[in-house]
């Protein structure tokens, strides 16, 4: 099977918890190796991380959305902190650990 065959298959089949537990993994790991980095590194890392938490709070946003209303409340809550707090690091006034933490434990939800 052609590699991507492969992928076709696993997007297909994948279970939707596994695939936004990736996609957090994936962008969690730009942000901690992008902290190490130089500027240019991180402000790449960061607005990953802003497109990522901006289309979930979209998704919540949505009626449409299976989630209870608390959850989904809680979710649109972290993705305003989580745009907040990426600016004050951008300007150099905030520090990328807080957001690595956020992701992880969103990480850790979606693992349970």
């Amino acid at each position: 099977m052609s590699l991507q065959s492969y992928q076709i298959a696993q997007n297909t089949t994948e279970d939707p918890r596994l695939t936004e537990y990736r996609l957090f993994a994936q962008v969690t790991r730009a942000l901690m190796e992008a902290s190490e980095e130089e500027r240019g590194a991180v402000a790449r890392a960061i607005h990953w991380n802003r497109r990522l938490w901006l289309t979930l709070q979209s998704d919540c946003a949505n009626e449409s959305n299976v989630l209870n209303e608390q959850t989904r409340a809680g979710i649109i809550s972290l993705a305003i902190w989580v745009d907040k707090h990426s600016r004050k690091v951008l300007r150099g006034e905030g520090e990328v650990g807080p957001l690595i933490e956020v992701n992880r434990t969103i990480m850790e939800g979606l693992a349970a």
